[in-house]
């Protein structure tokens, strides 16, 4: 008898440690404990990326926790499996093999009561925002809260870094929605006490100054990297104890003075009494002198890739790869035709005895005619013949997924072929060809930094590729 996995699947993931998978529901007709789902594995944070459109903020269905920050992210892994990506930060986890470890040992677990774990991601080390981009962001965050003060919008609620938000070209936003209140009852914070403005622990209200507060302790983070409670900071401070105010990260990038001024900064912010502490404007003043490289674009600064066409000279692409950055369906065509089925060898394919006397000829007959309706170019037909084999479930074909992708995105169906592409992927994550299509179908939805990024791992798959031979 046969299990499936509904609809409904989730996926932690983080690029700063980890990432992992889990399926909740499972449907089966069996009464053992044992439920068929795909056997755990490691996933690329390219897969994760792409399943949840690049982290998009729209995406987000839950945020951090205090003692582990987090944020969770809807997505879909393919064409059935919607998921839910978790992501940790560095501090979460800081050793990647303990998280490896404790991963693999949960994703052996399976039962219809759990949200099984489907897989995760472990993918290097971050690297640290520069002195210049850590100065850009509480600056244009100054900007923000400024250009919302002078609109009659002076109180912002809870702010605090995971409100920072980044957009295309990684340029730092203030999320809006600290600009309303968190529930009916007023509540406006809901970080730790101790990073909580002193009023607002005495009469639960925020006023303007409780926002510069909370400012002092973005400040703080800036400089330290480290979420600092405010009173140990201020003890520092008031003690020239600078070293363990300062992010080691950041040796060598500023001056003394620029990190005095920044802590001076800070520590006005976070005086006990509102009076005492700057406005807005203010901030925005103090903080432009400062910037340092403002010539250079944020995506340069946090060494992002960024979309163009320069960009994409640079690449080393195979015929292939160059056919789908230019969009060029009918190249890609050509050489999926003439490719064949070539890289589906190795595929595992474990098929019984009754599988093979029951649906293989079936199976084999919807492949046919799905071959011959894509060789001349009949994509509509190919599609059907080609979900057909699919839905039979009795072998597994990447190239089957190539093909469909391909035929959708002729039949102008850019969602479901990048969907497609993403299987693909699942079923061969070293697989250029799924990436290169996982490009075309990323244009074709109009998301360009995607699509390079897609370009470039499926470049780089192929330079290895070549390079072992």
């Amino acid at each position: 008898m046969g299990s499936r996995v509904s609809k409904l699947t989730c996926c932690w993931g983080s690029r700063y440690k980890g990432t992992v998978l889990e399926a909740p529901d499972v449907e089966t007709e069996e009464t053992g404990e044992t439920y068929e789902l795909p056997p755990f594995q490691e996933f690329s944070f390219e897969q994760l990326r792409l399943a949840t459109s690049g982290f998009a903020v729209e995406n987000i269905v839950s945020e951090h926790g205090e003692k582990a920050p987090n944020v969770v992210y809807k997505g879909k892994l393919d064409a059935q499996r919607r998921i839910a990506v978790k992501r940790f930060n560095r501090s979460a986890w800081p050793d990647p093999r303990q998280f490896l470890e404790e991963a693999k040992a949960v994703g052996q677990l399976r039962n219809n009561r759990l949200a099984n774990l489907l897989g995760c991601c472990c993918e290097g080390e971050t690297q640290p925002m520069k002195w210049p981009m850590r100065l850009r962001v509480v600056l244009y965050l100054a900007e923000a809260l400024d250009y919302c003060t002078s609109k009659g919008r002076a109180l912002y609620h809870d702010l605090n870094a995971y409100r920072v938000l980044f957009d295309d070209d990684c340029n730092p936003r203030l999320s809006c929605f600290g600009l309303m209140k968190n529930s009916r009852d007023g509540k406006s914070y809901s970080t730790n006490l101790a990073f909580t403005p002193p009023e607002y622990l005495r009469t639960g209200r925020v006023t303007p100054e409780s926002v510069i507060y909370s400012f002092g302790t973005l400040l703080l983070d800036v400089l330290s990297g480290k979420h600092i409670p405010p009173s140990h900071a201020l003890d520092l401070i008031r003690d020239r104890n600078f070293n363990m105010l300062t992010d080691s990260c950041l040796e060598g990038q500023f001056s003394n003075e620029d990190g005095t001024e920044l802590v001076r900064l800070a520590s006005r912010c976070l005086q006990y009494e509102q009076r005492e502490r700057p406005n807005v404007k203010s901030l925005v003043l103090a903080l432009t002198p400062l910037q340092k490289e403002t010539e250079v674009a944020s995506y340069a600064l946090m060494d992002m890739p960024h979309g163009g066409a320069s960009s994409l000279e640079a690449l080393s692409l195979s015929p292939l790869g160059e056919a789908c950055s230019r969009m060029d369906l009918t190249a890609i065509h050509e050489i999926l035709e003439k490719i064949g089925y070539k890289d589906d060898e190795g595929t595992a394919n474990e098929l019984s005895f009754q599988m093979w006397t029951n649906q293989m000829q079936e199976t084999l007959n919807s492949k046919k005619k799905g071959d011959t309706a894509f060789r001349h170019k009949d994509f509509n037909t190919a599609i059907d013949c080609y979900t057909q084999f699919i839905e039979v479930g009795t072998m597994v074909s990447p190239t089957i997924f190539a093909r469909r992708c391909l035929s959708y995105l002729m039949s102008d169906m850019p969602q479901q072929a990048l969907n497609d592409a993403m299987q693909a992927l699942v079923i061969s994550p070293t697989w250029p060809t799924a990436f290169y299509l996982q490009a075309a179908a990323l244009l074709a939805l109009g998301m360009e930094n995607e699509a390079r990024e897609a370009l470039k791992d499926g470049s780089s798959l192929e330079t290895k590729k070549d390079g072992g031979h």
